[in-house]
């Protein structure tokens, strides 16, 4: 099955909690603390596979974490970093935000792997909070979250020559004659569904990919029939080949067709309206009515357009076609890469009580904000001086006015990530 397009979520790893310990040996009654560092938490990283060409692995598992950090140790040992979680994909698969649908990275390049999501730091171990009045500290810094967010991957293939035409007017049997792809060759529309790669090869040292577009008829641009699914193939190419049925064996008007395709490339894309194009008249070998041929070969060649004629069924005239291909693929740049458009908002781990969510489950009050859970981590419950900096750091940031405005009162329970108390004002 061929899927081009798949929503999956990813999460890095968080950082690992920092540690409270302290210094215990032999005859050292009180030892200073010695808590390590946190863990960084792993990454999700995406690389280039060069052995896969659908997104058809995406299609059942959806969600992507990488590991967690290490908490720290004891002894200012650090925790273990995280490991990355490498996810593979096409070349050519474009990387988007889900919510924006903006570009945040293109990978066309095998050598070239991106972070999409970085794993959060790790917390500090008790050791960086001992001052000269303050020489037992009981509390350690917790990691911080990794990133998580939800992405959309398309892939966009990518190939030198894109073939362009009506259903039926002899792509894939083009393809078959001129490279080693067998694509499903009938004679009815719409026999190919999925986009069909080949390599063409001129010589030992020079060849091309070229990609059998299926699915273009009126209205593809604006998503009729398999127009939206697979118009997007077609960005990469440098040169299309645009074979028309010049036989008129199904009544057709080549220069109606001709224009149609045209046109459906301008309203899907001004720029890929304007790449170079060889226009083919095919099925020269059971034409009916020659003035048909004649009227397009001059409508064609009054454009500016190269015109060649040939049978792809008996492989007349085919050589010439991907020989003037290869002549102009030598004087057309390589496309570049696809800029990204997405910028990452900033979204730093402040004591903000504007972002923070109380709601009401049953008789309780939960709370919820990523810094209250990063401070949570950080306080020990057991300690007195500990959990009065964490009362404070409540009243100073008006969380216990925000609990107050949503109708919390003395007696009520308020629950906080792992934390469930009884409110007092």
């Amino acid at each position: 099955m061929f899927i081009d397009v798949a929503k999956i979520t990813i999460k890095a790893g968080d950082g690992g909690h920092g540690k409270v310990s302290f210094h215990r040996e032999k005859y050292v009654n009180a030892g200073g603390p010695d808590g390590g560092d946190g863990g960084q938490g792993g990454n999700v990283v995406f690389v280039v596979d060069r052995n896969m060409s659908t997104l058809m692995d995406f299609k059942y598992k959806r969600k992507y974490f990488a590991e967690d950090g290490q908490a720290g140790g004891q002894k200012k040992c650090f925790g273990r970093n995280g490991r990355d979680l490498i996810i593979k994909v096409p070349e050519g698969t474009l990387i988007k935000d889900a919510e924006t649908g903006r570009l945040i990275w293109d990978m066309s390049s095998s050598d070239e792997p991106f972070v999409a999501a970085k794993g959060g730091r790790g917390g500090w171990g008790n050791t960086h909070f001992a001052t000269p009045t303050r020489q037992t500290p009981r509390f350690a810094k917790a990691g911080l979250p990794g990133q998580r967010r939800e992405v959309v991957l398309e892939l966009k293939l990518i190939a030198d020559v894109g073939l362009l035409g009506f259903p039926n007017v002899g792509k894939s049997t083009f393809l078959s004659v001129v490279s080693a792809a067998r694509p499903q060759i009938a004679n009815y529309h719409f026999t190919t569904l999925t986009p069909n790669l080949g390599v063409v090869r001129i010589s030992d040292e020079l060849s091309f990919v070229m990609a059998d577009i299926p699915g273009l008829i009126e209205g593809a641009s604006e998503g009729v029939g398999l127009g939206h699914d697979f118009l997007r193939h077609v960005d990469r190419c440098r040169l299309l080949i645009h074979i028309v049925d010049v036989s008129g064996s199904e009544g057709r008007d080549p220069v109606e067709d001709f224009e149609t395709i045209n046109r459906e490339l301008k309203n899907y894309s001004e720029e890929l309206s304007r790449r170079p194009q060889i226009v083919v008249g095919n099925k020269v070998d059971i034409i009916t009515d020659d003035s048909l041929l004649k009227k397009f070969e001059s409508y064609v060649r009054e454009r500016g357009y190269e015109f060649y004629t040939m049978s792809a069924a008996t492989a007349s005239g085919t050589r010439e076609v991907i020989n003037a291909a290869a002549e102009m693929l030598s004087k057309i740049p390589k496309p570049e890469r696809f800029a990204p458009d997405y910028f990452e908002p900033e979204k730093p781990i402040a004591e903000d009580p504007n972002d923070i969510t109380i709601t009401r489950e049953g008789d309780a009050y939960v709370v919820e904000g990523d810094w209250l859970y990063v401070l949570l981590n950080s306080v020990n419950m057991d300690d007195y001086e500990s959990m009065a900096y964490f009362q404070r750091t409540l009243r100073r940031t008006g969380v216990i006015d925000k609990l107050t405005e949503a109708g919390v009162k003395d007696g009520d329970t308020v629950i906080m990530y792992n934390l469930e108390f009884d409110f007092m004002e």
